[in-house]
């Protein structure tokens, strides 16, 4: 099929049934960079219509899969420098757009106590908010019909604008006493915690500091919600292909954040200067820290001192002009922390 603008929420489906997420912004004119999700497994616990289908939690285990069954959707990009999981378009079969199903969602009605809860939360937060319906999806396993009895609630605000107008009516619900709408308590953050923890080793006093701050995730009625905030992507400043991405190694830095314009949207960026590196490639022209995990969104501010574990990529852009970043949420491992400004 032919396949259109697609952005990160957004999810698409091979001829197989298999199910990839999309990550980002920017995709190969001829693939889709999008990670696995979903596959049909008759040992799953999710039933969509007559195919029962597995979630695979873990990057290790998605890339394992694909190697061993389906190595066409693992890729070497050539502006990543990288191997990234991606899908053919021409072997894309459907494509799942967040706002159109939130659209149809709202003319047909919920069709179960999942669909209602997350109906319900878009009808508040567009009602606190006042941004435009058109600028809000739903995502995860509510779109694609995968959800249990106890999914989370995924939503997405596209746009810079209504992003930011919402993230702050967010703060506002968030703080206030009244409303199904709440912050984790002690025990939720502790849960939210061992389950990151694996992939994130932050003590948990840390992981709950950072967590306290942030607005886009939280509890409605009894169940987990997660607002992730995307540009669109004539808004994103980037196409593909502008610039080259090359990994030099693993680094431990420490920077001094100046510019956090970027930090509530997915993928997130955190502009740095006076950095040292504590581990790793010896480079002194680090400009920022990127993550393309929304568990790194909002988790720095401006004046902060950031220290990070990630991945060193230097940058090269066709105007001839290079520096380096550092890449969080791409291996195990990986962590942020914002400590008092200098």
């Amino acid at each position: 099929m032919v396949v259109d603008r697609i952005v990160e929420g957004f999810a698409v489906e091979t001829e197989e049934q298999w199910i990839f997420s999309v990550k980002g912004m920017l995709h190969p004119h001829d693939r889709v960079i999008a990670y696995l999700r979903y596959l049909p497994d008759v040992a799953g616990d999710r039933r969509r219509a007559e195919v029962t289908y597995r979630r695979v939690y873990r990057f290790g285990e998605q890339v394992d899969l694909l190697r061993s069954q389906h190595p066409e959707y693992l890729h070497l990009d050539p502006v990543l420098g990288i191997e990234v999981q991606s899908v053919p378009r021409s072997s894309v079969r459907t494509v799942h757009d967040p706002c159109t199903f939130l659209t149809r969602l709202r003319q047909s009605g919920p069709a179960s106590p999942v669909e209602e809860d997350v109906l319900a939360l878009a009808e508040w937060l567009q009602r606190a908010s006042g941004v435009p319906w058109w600028d809000l999806g739903v995502s995860g396993s509510v779109m694609l019909g995968t959800q249990r009895h106890d999914s989370d609630l995924d939503l997405l605000v596209y746009g810079e604008k209504s992003s930011k107008t919402l993230h702050r009516a967010l703060f506002d619900l968030l703080r206030g006493a009244d409303g199904p709408i709440r912050r984790l308590d002690q025990e939720e953050l502790r849960g939210l915690h061992a389950a990151h923890r694996p992939d994130t080793p932050l003590t948990f006093q840390d992981f709950a500091r950072l967590q306290r701050r942030k607005v886009n995730e939280g509890r409605y009625r009894d169940r987990a919600f997660f607002v992730r905030f995307v540009k669109q992507p004539e808004e994103f400043g980037e196409r593909y292909g502008e610039r080259q991405y090359r990994f030099v190694g693993r680094a431990t830095v420490r920077a001094t954040v100046h510019d956090d314009s970027d930090a509530i949207f997915t993928p997130c960026r955190y502009r740095v200067r006076k950095t040292s590196v504590l581990e790793g490639p010896q480079v002194d022209d680090m400009r920022e820290i990127v993550s393309f995990r929304g568990r790194f969104s909002d988790q720095l501010r401006a004046g902060e001192v950031a220290e990070a574990c990630g991945s060193m990529e230097r940058v090269e852009h066709k105007a001839g002009v290079r520096y380096h970043r550092l890449v969080i949420g791409g291996q195990a491992g990986d962590w942020l922390l914002a400590r008092a400004g200098d």
